[in-house]
């Protein structure tokens, strides 16, 4: 489809996405420059991967005259594309893409993407498991990437046309989806299965405006085949207007729902009926997901089981993950799983989805249960790097049944606190802030207790995650969990939420066999 060599590439970043790209393109016989806004000691690791490529190096920042001769510039997942040199190749007329648009242009086999401002990581890996215990034996091998674990454009050439991909996206990656700026064209590059699992406030930081984020996102139903089939969410207030019918949700519905209600201030309301007209007519209607019974032709919750096209596949107290974010995730990939069709695939198994959701105990930094002494639980649910992330950690304690320390802290967003707060007023005990956000969040939540005229639990502020384990370390009895769910990112002190969750850990190990000694 394409032909790079010799031509001038330039890369922003040397991420993981960034280091695929670099061994994509030279092995495509490209000239490639990596740039990356960091000193060359603090990229030793990202230096040593690149592992003698014939590349240029622009390290310490990204100077416009990288531009002059560039062919094509792409972006590692973490670069944003307001930065300046982005800007100056889109007015040179210098087109973008990243990993992530190229696996879509060049993939030999069905996509299912999925994208969503959370439990999309979770869902992706459940899609990818239902899938390999349909197909596997078959010959049909399922390829998990994107924006979680190694990124897939690199290893395409191992991707035959029988098997399936199953690709995370983030809206950093779709942002640029976009045919006014994109490499190549994108009609019809979309996912066999293109998956929208709900969109609420996330990574306002980077994008300008929640209609910006909205926007991003829903770049992956741009650019769809007349046979794609998109799954939307029906407990989001975003994605279940994806789906409307007359002001109802659901084609068939079981269960005629209102339209949530989506804040005026978000200004999607007209961006939303544009994208639902053009869904409406598509030859595939939506399908669904729901934790209330909404649709024939997706997946939901109908009294204790969990339902898939009418057929129930498990039952909600065999489920092993925590919480009822993830009876939402796990009835997701039952609905996107099941619409996987390709060559040599015709969508996951009743059986595999009901095996997958008995078995399954979870990604790790999401609600992961690090130890379990003394009557005293620890768990890492680093992967909460938004407000909205953290209350869903929270509502997986009942209040009253333990003891309740949550560390909370990193950077923030720019996002909404208060419905946090409030969640925090319910089911809190101690509040421990940690890191840039931790003082803002603590004071957050005593504003919200004077506000509702409650009492405050009781909080203490640190500057450090070590810091943060140690006091809660002190406070402990039986019956106790500690719970890091942060609520904000982990760009304060670390390069990314799975290294502050492995730091977690180490602290808590650490600090076991201090108790031991």
């Amino acid at each position: 489809m394409f032909n790079f060599q010799n031509r001038n590439v330039l890369i922003l970043g040397l991420a993981r996405q960034g280091l695929a790209l670099c061994r994509y393109f030279v092995a495509e016989g490209a000239n490639v420059t990596v740039s990356d806004a960091a000193p060359a000691e603090k990229l030793g690791a990202e230096l040593a991967a690149l592992n003698g490529l014939p590349i240029r190096l622009a390290l310490s920042g990204h100077p416009d005259s990288l531009l002059d001769g560039c062919d094509l510039l792409c972006l590692s997942g973490g670069v944003p594309a307001q930065l300046p040199i982005v800007q100056e190749a889109i007015r040179r007329g210098i087109r973008l893409s990243n990993d992530s648009l190229l696996t879509l242009q060049l993939a030999p086999c069905p996509v299912i993407a999925i994208t969503g401002s959370s439990g999309k990581t979770t869902t992706t890996t459940l899609v990818g498991e239902m899938l390999r215990r349909t197909f596997d034996g078959t010959g049909c091998t399922v390829h998990v990437g994107g924006n979680i674990g190694t990124p897939l454009l690199d290893r395409l050439a191992g991707v035959g046309e029988d098997d399936l991909i199953v690709l995370e996206l983030s809206s950093f990656q779709l942002e640029i989806f976009d045919p006014t700026i994109a490499y190549g064209s994108l009609e019809e590059i979309g996912p066999d299965v293109a998956a929208i699992l709900n969109i609420t406030p996330n990574h306002l930081d980077r994008h300008p405006s929640m209609r910006a984020y909205a926007d991003a996102k829903l770049n992956l139903l741009r650019h769809l085949k007349p046979s794609s089939q998109v799954v939307v969410g029906g407990d989001d207030p975003v994605t279940q207007r994806l789906g409307a019918d007359a002001g109802h949700w659901g084609q068939k519905g079981l269960l005629q729902k209102p339209l949530l209600k989506l804040p005026a201030e978000w200004a999607l309301e007209d961006l939303l009926a544009e994208e639902r007209s053009r869904l409406a007519a598509a030859p595939k209607p939506p399908h669904s997901f729901s934790r209330q019974p909404i649709s024939d032709s997706g997946a939901w919750l109908e009294g204790d089981s969990l339902v898939y096209a009418g057929q129930p596949f498990c039952n909600r107290k065999d489920v092993r993950l925590r919480g009822e974010h993830n009876i939402s995730n796990l009835l997701a990939a039952a609905a996107i799983s099941g619409a996987a069709t390709g060559s040599a695939a015709a969508g996951a198994s009743l059986t595999a989805m009901g095996e997958v959701a008995a078995t399954f105990t979870g990604v790790p930094h999401r609600l992961e249960e690090v130890s379990r002494a003394g009557g005293v639980t620890w768990i890492n649910d680093s992967i909460a790097t938004a407000p909205e992330r953290a209350i869903a950690g929270l509502r997986v304690f009942t209040p009253g049944e333990q003891t309740l320390i949550l560390l909370a802290g990193g950077k923030d967003k720019n996002l909404p606190w208060e419905a946090f707060a409030d969640e925090a007023l319910r089911r809190v005990n101690f509040l421990i802030g940690f890191g840039q956000a931790g003082p803002m969040i603590v004071q957050k939540v005593r504003e919200w207790a004077a506000f509702r005229r409650v009492a405050a639990p009781e909080s203490a502020i640190v500057t450090r995650l070590d810091e943060a384990v140690q006091l809660a370390s002190q406070i402990v009895r039986p019956g106790t969990v500690v719970l890091l769910s942060p609520g904000g990112t982990s760009y304060d002190a670390y390069r990314n939420f799975e290294e502050r969750g492995e730091h977690f850990r180490r602290l808590v190990a650490q600090m076991q066999m201090e108790v031991m000694r």
